[in-house]
């Protein structure tokens, strides 16, 4: 057993050049592996090809990163590695998910809901509304193939001056969904941007959808995207009801003006190095610059 880097990573291969693939834990030949395109991590491509079958069909392209649960980086797959790994098929259904996904992320953009139609439809807002409009109100759409005016929040056919929770409340039982308002107590509310259930069943008020990664209050479904702080529990309604002591909130905000204070630090020490450097730098590129002009000179000359 030898020991070899391969793009910056130290693995052992054997004499007849194999390596370890963590997910089988098998030796296999160098030439059979397959190297992640941004964290370097090497896995056997038959292992690969299982993982991205199984998470594509399961519909989790999201999740496509390094198979490793101990590499820092967590490389995410790319497209041409997802191509050169599984079938056509596989790879067809994993670029549907996708462009699915991009449309339900995008509030100006949705698929119309007629069965059979999969035209997707533009939600025209004015610029004075803007997506934070998109994503609490609702808008007739109008889907340009088969002409069916639906609402761009509920789905359902345009419905107005009814609210979304009103169409919920007057279905079937059967066929009531989740409410669209905010009820406090609720146990499953939607994300205020892309709508998606979610169940908060104990715990910090602090959520994060895991479709959207849009940051809100549980409570009010006030956006917490900017409120690193989250100074949005010291005051109103939601006072207190973030569901931490006040010893851990308070380390919690030491941490964060911590690595801001640190960066600040770093870059007013770095500073003077920076401008010291600088005509070094600029000294040396001119050097090789001149150089390089002399040597296609003489080159030319000869």
């Amino acid at each position: 057993m030898a020991t070899y880097c391969v793009s910056g990573h130290t693995v052992d291969l054997a004499i007849d050049s194999h390596i370890l693939c963590k997910l089988c834990l098998t030796d296999i030949p160098l030439e059979e592996m397959h190297e992640m395109a941004e964290c370097k991590c090497l896995f056997c491509e038959m292992c690969m090809r299982q993982y991205l079958s199984v998470m594509i069909a399961d519909g989790m392209i999201s999740d496509l990163t390094c198979p490793d649960g101990q590499c820092t980086r967590q490389g995410k797959m790319t497209i041409k590695e997802i191509e050169k790994l599984v079938d056509r098929q596989t790879f067809m259904r994993y670029k549907r998910l996708t462009f699915q996904r991009e449309v339900d992320l995008d509030p100006n953009r949705t698929f119309c809901p007629e069965i059979g139609c999969e035209t997707v439809c533009h939600v025209c807002y004015s610029q004075s509304h803007g997506a934070a409009r998109a994503a609490s109100s609702s808008m007739p759409v109008q889907c340009p193939t088969c002409g069916l005016q639906f609402c761009s929040i509920c789905k359902t056919k345009w419905h107005a001056p009814k609210s979304c929770d009103d169409v919920v409340t007057a279905a079937p039982l059967e066929e009531a969904g989740i409410p669209y308002h905010n009820t406090e107590d609720a146990k499953i509310k939607r994300c205020p941007v892309c709508h998606v259930p979610i169940e908060r069943n104990d715990g910090c008020a602090q959520m994060m959808c895991k479709r959207c990664k849009h940051v809100f209050c549980w409570y009010c479904l006030q956006s917490l995207d900017d409120d690193f702080l989250l100074r949005h529990y010291d005051k109103g309604p939601c006072k207190n009801k973030l569901g931490h002591s006040r010893a851990s909130v308070i380390w919690h905000r030491t941490q964060v003006v911590g690595i801001f204070a640190g960066f600040g630090v770093l870059l007013l020490v770095a500073s003077p190095f920076l401008l010291l450097a600088a005509p070094c730098i600029l000294c040396c590129k001119c050097k090789m610059c001149r150089c390089c002009d002399e040597e296609e000179g003489d080159g030319f000359s000869t």
